[in-house]
């Protein structure tokens, strides 16, 4: 197969861009192969389905797909992350995530990659409990624990930008309306070429339909 061994790059940044607002997440591509076409041809049903697990990073100021991998389904969101992340070529000003992403382990990458001025957003379990510094040099974790007992959580996601987390979610949606939720080829090389591919298609997409603004006055 022709994809064998290829490796794309989803976007590298000019090195004069602004830092990366970057948010991620993750969501389920099927594998489509011959037990698939073999349970339609004969109208059987198959046990159990394949699927693989697509992760993005967008970049919220340019509406961009900056890192994508497919793992196994049984690779979690955490887990791939340090992979993502090595395909930023910016500074990261500011990381939004779910709460699948709460924990010491993501605060450590972010300070060890990108430096302790990373604003992270990761809504913390309802059952969170501040650090035992927080009264003196709190952590973002126990700012947000702090800005949702003050505000409500709908009233947090407002103030801390949480509530743009939608728009790789939208992405998401689009990716399975534009390149479809399922993967054509077999093997797991070959179906993260094919993602990559997908996420410069709809980079290249999102290039061609962005308003360029103006000042005039």
């Amino acid at each position: 197969m022709r994809g064998v061994g290829s490796r794309i790059n989803v976007r590298k940044r000019p090195p004069d861009d602004e830092p990366v607002h970057l948010v991620v997440d993750s969501t389920w591509l099927k594998v489509f192969g011959a037990g698939e076409w073999l349970e339609e041809k004969h109208e059987a049903r198959r046990k159990r389905r394949s699927w693989r697990k697509l992760h993005l990073g967008l970049d919220l100021l340019s509406g961009e797909i900056l890192c994508a991998d497919l793992t196994l389904e049984s690779i979690g969101d955490t887990t791939a992350l340090p992979g993502l992340l090595t395909q930023i070529e910016a500074p990261v000003a500011r990381f939004i995530a779910d709460g699948a992403y709460d924990g010491t382990p993501v605060s450590d990458l972010f300070e060890a990659g990108f430096g302790n001025q990373v604003e992270v957003i990761i809504p913390p379990p309802k059952n969170a409990v501040p650090s035992v510094n927080a009264a003196h040099n709190p952590t973002s974790r126990d700012r947000h624990i702090d800005a949702i007992a003050t505000q409500g959580s709908m009233g947090w996601q407002k103030s801390s930008g949480y509530n743009q987390r939608s728009r790789v979610e939208a992405q998401m949606g689009r990716w399975k309306t534009v390149i479809g939720p399922k993967l054509k080829a077999r093997t797991l090389v070959n179906q993260r070429t094919e993602a990559t591919i997908g996420a410069r298609i709809l980079n290249r997409m999102t290039r061609l339909g962005r308003a360029e603004l103006e000042r005039v006055a």
